[in-house]
């Protein structure tokens, strides 16, 4: 264990996973009263008066592959069964949310939609059997959900669940297979998102896919836990296991590398070697725990062979693909270190090609795993991971690289597109 730290290990109650978070022992929770005069107004103002009813509100709807989002008015319907509506106050823009806004991969298209999957906000009412979660509750979305009775939830060894996991396909609600959005004018049906839809001022999202968090804690710092943020350090917390001493190499340094990074850091990595073909990223990648980084578009050499050289000829213990690139995932493999090198993938890979391996160069005894959301089974480790968070584990302000109102949501789009931004936070 590095000099300096010290660890916590967390057992769920629901699960016997177990999770261990470092961070400086000085650090304490005086951040945590750092709430936004507007959070808790909206707190206060939220009055039970539009429980049953349908709710008007402002979307950012997409209508077609690459159309600007049309800001418009639609109508909410209230929650069903096992259903919670939530006033969202804080939403971002993940990757995911980028290629889908493209259409990248063609099966996934379904139009019109409402796209966003990374927020926070306040619950303002909930449907029938919903017992964990009530009016007023600070809430954040999760894409994997976990209703903690399927074979997958009672499972340690997965945090997949079996009716509200992570799926790309999903346009509707469990309950009844309708859609909780319509268009104002004609009430037609506008398909959800990845179980959370958050381009919209108010959503309904399953109760599987709604954590509750600590009322004292910031929910504009919140919602970088929906998905960044978790799927990035839990990706060297739970998936990698990351060791005190050992090597790491990230491919990609965006939200979710950069994560990685912190959660690495926060491991404490011995070297932490940082790939982008952006060199723009790299201050930033620097300041978040990268000791050294490598733009392929400036040596001859492959990445792997100059992250050898970086590691005195071995490779890296873990390396990390965040890019949705099989070439890239290619160089991560390569990059690790013979007889137990660990790769695991987290980008979102939309097209067809098959893995970029060899079946005999897993004899060399290097392995390559993925991860999704970070390992976190959502409604039983998040809301600890958070007060981990406000502890130091992470800083989830350095995420935020940019914040605008909601009605510019377009403009969010082009600086993440354009590589100039980590998390844009958008105000609704």
């Amino acid at each position: 264990m590095c000099d300096g730290r010290f660890s916590v290990q967390f057992q769920a109650e629901k699960s016997s996973l177990v999770y261990t978070a470092f961070y400086p022992q000085e650090r304490n929770c005086a951040e945590a009263a750092a709430k936004t005069s507007e959070e808790r107004s909206q707190t206060a103002d939220m009055v039970n008066n539009t429980a049953g009813q349908v709710i008007t509100c402002k979307a950012a709807v997409a209508w077609g592959p690459g159309q600007p989002l049309v800001m418009e008015e639609i109508l909410v319907d209230p929650p069903q069964k096992m259903e919670v509506r939530i006033k969202v106050l804080f939403t971002s823009i993940c990757h995911t949310d980028l290629s889908a806004w493209k259409g990248e991969n063609h099966s996934q298209r379904a139009y019109p939609r409402i796209l966003g999957h990374e927020a926070s906000g306040i619950v303002e009412s909930v449907g029938e059997g919903v017992t964990d979660l009530k009016e007023g509750d600070h809430v954040i979305p999760i894409f994997n959900g976990e209703c903690g009775e399927c074979e997958y939830c009672r499972c340690e060894r997965t945090n997949m669940c079996r009716d509200y996991g992570v799926n790309p396909m999903k346009k509707a609600m469990v309950a009844d297979g309708g859609c909780r959005f319509r268009t104002k004018e004609m009430g037609e049906p506008i398909f959800h998102f990845l179980n959370t839809s958050t381009f919209s001022e108010f959503t309904v999202i399953e109760s599987a896919c709604v954590v509750k968090v600590d009322p004292d804690f910031p929910l504009k710092k919140m919602a970088m836990l929906s998905c960044g943020v978790s799927t990035g350090v839990g990706a060297a917390w739970n998936t990698a296991d990351v060791k005190a001493g050992s090597t790491v190499a990230i491919f990609g340094l965006g939200s979710v590398g950069l994560a990685v990074a912190a959660g690495a850091r926060a491991r404490g990595a011995s070297k932490i070697i940082g790939v982008d073909i952006n060199p723009a990223k790299f201050v930033k990648a620097q300041a978040l725990g990268i000791s050294d980084c490598i733009n392929p578009k400036e040596h001859d050499t492959a990445s792997h062979e100059e992250i050898k050289r970086l590691t005195g000829g071995g490779g890296v213990d873990y390396s990390f693909e965040c890019t949705g690139n099989s070439a890239v995932l290619r160089e991560a493999f390569l990059s690790t270190h013979l007889g137990w090198g660990l790769t695991v993938l987290l980008g979102v890979h939309p097209g067809p090609k098959m893995l970029p391996l060899h079946p005999m160069e897993l004899f060399n005894g290097q392995q390559i795993t993925a991860s999704v959301f970070g390992g976190f089974k959502g409604k039983t480790h998040i809301p600890r991971f958070a007060e981990d968070c406000m502890h130091g584990a992470v800083n989830l302000e350095e995420f935020i690289s940019h914040e605008l109102p909601f009605e510019k949501i377009n403009e969010a789009f082009q600086l993440l597109q354009g590589g100039e931004s980590l998390r844009c936070l958008m105000h609704l």
